[in-house]
């Protein structure tokens, strides 16, 4: 039972809290652009299914809980789905209802008989709120317990490494990876693992000026205590432990809100250039997790949180800035995967009122139901094969091969 307990609390508690902060946050954005520009609202829901909770405010909306916690949405007055996808004969239905109970100026008052450009205001802003959460979560930590930032200066190079072949050595202090401004180990760090197999150009000072180096990280898996084995680029370079390349960055609250927005912009930048290398084959793509590797990873992050820490007070300061940190990586991804083009996503959406807005018509009913139907293929497909990796990185199917020889 205490095993049960410790499960719940170290995993599936901090999980929740983190997938409920982001999509609640999402689905905000599209809840207040809707009441801003005057489409009545009928539901706010966080998670699926039957209600567990729900209450009513002053304006009709109702706002409820729903017992699978696992995404949300809000729902438009006259929707008949959650996705609020549109149907033909339904739509002219709803036309004539309105009309007839309420009047023919009332139907500005729903989504679906709004502008284009007020529709796709509305889509955009469940994911806009997912970066204004990420920004606003790196700010604050910025803001509050700053910054410890290692320069990239070279300690050692390995011996025989593609550092060592393209001519690093110890002292470089390392300024623009790939065409990007370096300004820690850190930033080094994550250009170089994401580019294995790549050509990267460097940039060292050295002896007070400027060298340009070239060098191919390798991909190699290393272990890693919050997501297993991650294959990642390397080049065989060590940070630099003197005093004096370590230090302390405080920040003003417009500095780290400038801060929050650089790294936000690098987590963007990062991801797409990963997803760009895995559609052209450069990369496996066996490092993309689902929502059992987050949780995983989650419940991890808040176990070495924990560790070590002297007090009760030290041990929830640390937990609670190590997931704010993880919300803010994970809101950049929603907030990016949501953009795709996809039918069923709101950048789905956004590509049919794209073509509305330049054809003079929406796209014909057909079409968008089809097109919803292999966006909805297309998801479900990924999240199988993400459940599939996340499977194999936990070593479940090594686990029931055994049980079962």
């Amino acid at each position: 039972m205490l095993d049960v307990l410790s499960t719940v609390l170290t995993f599936v508690v901090p999980f929740l809290l983190v997938l409920t902060l982001v999509v609640t946050i999402h689905e905000l954005g599209h809840f207040l652009a809707a009441r801003s520009l005057g489409v009545a609202v009928d539901r706010f829901s966080i998670g699926f299914g039957r209600a567990i909770a729900s209450w009513r405010d002053r304006s009709g909306v109702e706002w409820r809980i729903g017992w699978i916690p696992f995404g949300g949405y809000v729902r438009f007055a006259g929707d008949d789905n959650e996705a609020s996808v549109p149907d033909e004969e339904a739509l002219d239905a709803l036309r004539r209802e309105v009309v007839r109970r309420e009047g023919a100026q009332a139907l500005t008052r729903y989504f679906h008989f709004k502008p284009t450009w007020q529709r796709a205001v509305i889509v955009a802003a469940g994911p806009i709120a997912n970066f204004l959460l990420a920004i606003a979560i790196f700010a604050l930590l910025l803001m509050t317990i700053g910054e410890q930032v290692t320069l990239a200066r070279v300690a050692t190079v390995t011996p025989g490494s593609v550092a060592a072949h393209a001519g690093f050595r110890p002292g470089d202090l390392v300024v623009e990876a790939a065409g990007q401004k370096v300004a820690s180990f850190e930033d080094l760090m994550t250009i170089v693992r994401v580019r294995g197999g790549a050509p990267t150009t460097f940039v060292v000072e050295r002896g007070g000026r400027e060298i340009e180096l070239a060098a191919t990280p390798v991909w190699t898996n290393i272990p890693d205590r919050v997501r297993g084995v991650q294959r990642v680029g390397i080049i065989g370079l060590a940070p630099s432990q003197s005093p004096g390349d370590t230090i302390r960055v405080r920040y003003n609250p417009i500095q780290a809100l400038g801060g929050g927005v650089e790294q936000t912009w690098k987590v963007l930048t990062t991801t797409i250039y990963y997803l760009g290398r895995i559609i052209q084959g450069q990369v496996s793509a066996d490092q993309i997790s689902g929502p059992l590797g987050i949780a995983v990873g989650t419940g991890k992050v808040a176990q070495a949180s924990a560790e070590g820490a002297p007090n009760l007070g030290a041990m929830l300061t640390a937990v609670t800035v190590n997931l704010s940190l993880l919300a803010g990586l994970i809101s950049v991804s929603i907030g990016f995967m949501n953009l795709l083009p996809i039918p069923i996503l709101d950048g789905g959406h956004l590509l049919f009122y794209a073509y509305e807005a330049v054809a003079r018509r929406p796209l014909a009913a057909k079409l968008q139901a089809a097109g919803y139907r292999v966006g909805l293929a297309l998801v479900l497909g990924l999240m199988l094969f993400a459940t599939w990796n996340d499977l194999q990185q936990l070593r479940v199917f090594k686990l029931l091969g055994r049980l079962f020889s």
